[in-house]
């Protein structure tokens, strides 16, 4: 029984510091879904300065926000870019973890995924797009940490997380001077 306008939605973000944009996002998902999957992109990644958190940290980081109300999995890099080959990935992925396609994919309006969706593979997928409300990116909030400006921090993120500035800066500071990277 459906209670909500779409049965299942997906998101695809790095969430490499989640933020209250991302959570935003995630929110207005959950609101139109029955259920929301979340997919952690650039999931074989961590220890550099564009992704110094494992998936599983960004898994527990969610996890201790939602509970076990998203279905989270991780989703690797393959190396072809943001594109409609990337977005059928992104598909199988979700066929492969829910056994039918999505009837929603929930973004924010960035010019890098406007084309993930083009191919015949995608076509049967609605997308919506998220209007910025909260203007923050990962980046700089990344910053924020590296500068250990808690007072910052605290303005974009989730109060459940708070007591968690110390190990999420002690990671981003492992990290922030290696800028090799896989990810694209």
């Amino acid at each position: 029984m459906r209670n909500k306008p779409f049965q299942l939605g997906i998101i695809v973000g790095r969430f490499q510091v989640f933020h209250l944009g991302h959570q935003d996002m995630i929110d207005k998902a959950a609101g139109i879904c029955d259920t929301v999957g979340v997919f952690i992109g650039s999931s074989q990644e961590s220890g550099t300065a564009k992704n110094p958190f494992t998936y599983e940290q960004r898994e527990d980081i969610l996890k201790s926000i939602y509970g076990d109300s998203l279905r989270i999995y991780p989703l690797p890099d393959i190396g072809v870019g943001n594109n409609s080959s990337w977005g059928d990935y992104v598909l199988e992925n979700v066929m492969e973890r829910f056994g039918k396609q999505a009837d929603i994919f929930i973004s924010g309006k960035e010019g890098r995924r406007l084309d993930w969706l083009d191919s015949a593979n995608g076509s049967a997928t609605a997308e919506i797009y998220i209007p910025t409300t909260i203007d923050i990116s990962a980046s700089e909030l990344r910053e924020c940490l590296i500068r250990g400006d808690e007072a910052e921090w605290r303005k974009y993120s989730d109060p459940r997380l708070w007591d968690r500035f110390r190990e999420l800066r002690g990671i981003i500071l492992k990290s922030y001077q290696n800028k090799e990277t896989a990810s694209i």
